[in-house]
């Protein structure tokens, strides 16, 4: 035989063999479980002595709430059973809510001291692995869904899809990826920056300064994968410039901004503390207004008869007025925070009597992450009914996300989260820090006030 024949044969007796256990090997995996397989969908029932029913709101007595999977299939009046079901019997003082939603979070930073130099040192990957611990204490805390408003580098676009595919504990998050805003401006990365520092950020780094760079940059976040906008069209306190409240966005620009927005179906959310800056954000279309320090009786009037909401974030005016006065920050952040501070509660309780919308936010990240519910405290001490605070975080919230469908009340159809605390948060709202259950989409985090073996599961990426 020709060696070339010989040779022949033998490969393809090779080939044979390679194929042969090829498709043995795919059949033996096609047979085998595959390891990272979601498992069936459970029946679940809960057992809730009381429920806030926050689309009427009021209060509800005994109420079982069958879960089928991710989703609620039945809410029941009294105490029932299904075949085969888990269930949860909460305690008898507890009372059950819809998971809760924080309008304007920022995961993946937190504020202190050493902030301004941090960012000459700490890495983007310092930045994310921080975020993926904020983000686990915020779902402990009772949040199951958050906007995230804003940062410089999009690590919570990947923060998110780490939480959606099961690799970390978090809440449901919709971010708006980089701020958008303009030249040396409170969105501005290199602000404070001496001069050889400060290259010449543009609309891919969510810096514009025409209508037309405002398309570039709405068009780029679509791109990134952001779900939502978030522009700065007034200066803010915690960056090194002189003013929190002069416009720094033209009317122009907004409305380019919120025209791109809405063709590629995004909200926009709007940072503004001055006047002047809400009114142009209102004027061009904005769906929200967060701070809103500032905001005079024109702008509430507006903001009503356009159905803007507003974001408060009252937390976060009282917590850098108290760290302004212990000498966190430099000397004209340190002047902003006392000028904002002791406003933006008064203005958030005159909103709400003036009938402008009001969704729950909290700014999270300029105080410490988990620390959400302090702000139901200060909404209450506005004037803002406990009831009215909670849709606030609720109804409220989902309807300003566009997913009402989806959460912010225990009903049919709608994902599974449930959160409780122990009592009546009607007559204490402080209850509102005590979350003891956390269930998010059928998953239960944390039950009797301590984290579950899902919570671990996630944390350590199993």
């Amino acid at each position: 035989m020709h060696p070339s024949t010989r040779s022949g044969i033998v490969g393809k007796l090779h080939l044979t063999l390679a194929i042969t256990a090829l498709t043995l090997g795919t059949m033996q995996a096609a047979a085998a479980p595959v390891a990272n397989a979601a498992p069936a969908p459970e029946l679940t029932v809960i057992h809730c002595a009381h429920m806030i029913d926050t689309l009427a709101g009021k209060m509800l007595g005994a109420t079982s709430i069958v879960i089928d999977g991710e989703r609620i299939k039945e809410v029941v009046p009294g105490s029932v059973n299904r075949d085969g079901a888990k269930v949860i019997d909460m305690p008898a003082n507890d009372t059950c809510l819809p998971g809760l939603i924080d309008s304007h979070t920022h995961l993946t930073s937190q504020f202190s001291k050493s902030s301004y130099s941090d960012q000459f040192r700490l890495n983007p990957a310092d930045y994310a692995i921080e975020s993926t611990v904020f983000a686990r204490r915020t779902l402990l805390a009772g949040f199951t869904t958050v906007r995230n408003l804003g940062e410089h580098d999009n690590s919570s676009i990947a923060l998110r899809n780490a939480i959606n595919a099961g690799e970390i504990a978090g809440p449901r998050i919709f971010t708006a990826g980089k701020f958008i805003g303009t030249t040396g401006g409170h969105a501005d990365p290199t602000d404070g920056y001496r001069w050889d520092l400060q290259g010449n950020p543009g609309p891919k780094d969510g810096i514009i300064n025409s209508p037309a760079d405002a398309w570039k940059a709405v068009r780029q976040h679509y791109k990134d994968g952001a779900d939502l906008i978030k522009i700065m069209p007034s200066g803010g306190v915690l960056d090194e410039s002189s003013s929190s409240e002069n416009p720094q966005m033209t009317l122009a620009e907004i409305k380019a901004v919120v025209a791109a927005a809405h063709d590629y179906g995004f909200t926009v959310a709007a940072h503004a503390h001055g006047a002047e800056a809400i009114r142009r954000a209102v004027l061009g279309g904005v769906d929200s207004i967060e701070h809103g320090t500032f905001m005079d009786d024109q702008d509430m009037k507006l903001m009503k008869q356009r159905g803007t909401w507003y974001v408060p974030t009252i937390i976060a005016g009282e917590y850098v007025m108290g760290k302004a006065k212990e000498g966190w920050y430099p000397p004209q952040v340190a002047r902003k925070a006392l000028e904002v501070g002791p406003k933006i509660l008064a203005t958030a309780g005159k909103a709400y009597k003036a009938g402008v919308k009001i969704a729950f936010g909290t700014d999270a990240g300029v105080y410490p992450h988990g620390e959400n519910a302090q702000e139901f405290v200060y909404m209450v001490q506005a004037g803002i009914p406990p009831m009215y605070a909670i849709q606030a975080a609720t109804t409220h919230a989902a309807t300003l996300l566009k997913h009402q469908n989806d959460f912010g009340s225990i009903t049919t159809g709608k994902y599974a989260d449930v959160v409780a605390v122990p009592g009546n948060p009607l007559e204490d709202i402080s209850l509102m820090k005590k979350i003891d259950f956390v269930m998010k989409a059928g998953t239960v985090y944390k039950r009797n006030g301590e984290p579950t073996a899902a919570d671990l599961k996630s944390s350590l990426g199993m």
